[in-house]
């Protein structure tokens, strides 16, 4: 989340609430030095091992990391003649990586002749995430994208009142929450399992978080029988940062899902 998206200063939706004005166009561009070794990997193969990689913040996305092409196995690079245009960057040229009879089509992208407003990207080329099988931060293995500097994730035990609620059944309910906060998002509220009061059946469903980890989602069942899928998740086994959300519960709620949490009263 970080600098470029939500309301953070890099956004188009930055706050109003300073003393500064930041010039430039509304879609803004960052690059700053990444600093850990990252590695990928593809078809059994080191693909991608960096010193020297460099962040890229572009408004309204996550962070893209780019890296020098001599860092990319150039054995495995096979050009194409696929090409996009991004005005705020330039045209953009095309690799694919080839690995025997493994082919991830059109994976690695550069920019030969940047815009006069992002000249430092040249010389760089970016590997889309999922088109590696692993990716590696040091030597631990990263899921979803690399972490931003610029956000944090701060869990917090507290004494509010939660309640979780499907219309006039309540799902949940605690007086000794965890509070998560991360960065450009809305604060999420853990439970432990024995204040959940409608029966969980385990799904089928996971997702990583490179600042918690894997999640394991739930169904919730109601009195009258309905099934709230995915309803709730939890980290059984969370990155140590996360530590204090272990084997706790959160609720998805707004949106389709009928669910709302209140915090002491007032929605969350």
């Amino acid at each position: 989340m970080g600098l470029t998206r939500t309301d953070g200063p890099l956004s188009p939706y930055a706050p109003t609430s300073v003393n500064y004005r930041i010039e430039g166009p509304p879609h803004k561009l960052l690059m700053h030095p990444f600093p850990r070794r990252v590695r990928a990997e593809f078809a059994g193969r080191t693909v991608l091992d960096t010193r020297a990689g460099q962040l890229v913040h572009e408004s309204n996305l996550l962070p893209v990391l780019y890296v020098p092409f001599d860092d990319l196995d150039a054995d495995v690079l096979v050009p194409t003649e696929h090409t996009t245009h991004c005005p705020f960057k330039g045209d953009a040229a095309y690799h694919s990586l080839v690995v025997g009879d493994r082919v991830a089509e059109n994976a690695v992208w550069s920019y030969p002749q940047p815009t006069d407003e992002a000249p430092w990207l040249k010389g760089l080329a970016a590997l889309y995430w999922n088109a590696a099988d692993a990716w590696y931060d040091e030597d631990e293995e990263v899921f979803a994208h690399l972490t931003d500097p610029y956000t944090r994730v701060d869990v917090r035990p507290t004494h509010r009142d939660v309640v979780v609620r499907h219309g006039d059944t309540v799902l949940a309910e605690s007086r000794e929450p965890v509070v998560l906060s991360e960065t450009g998002l809305k604060n999420r509220w853990y439970l432990r399992p024995g204040d959940v009061r409608v029966p969980l059946k385990p799904s089928d469903t996971h997702m990583h978080c490179p600042y918690k980890g894997r999640s394991s989602y739930s169904h919730a069942t109601l009195p009258d029988g309905t099934v709230l899928t995915d309803v709730a998740w939890s980290y059984p086994e969370p990155l140590p940062e996360s530590s204090r959300i272990g084997g706790l519960l959160s609720f998805t709620d707004g949106g389709d899902t009928g669910v709302t949490v209140e915090v002491d009263g007032e929605p969350a």
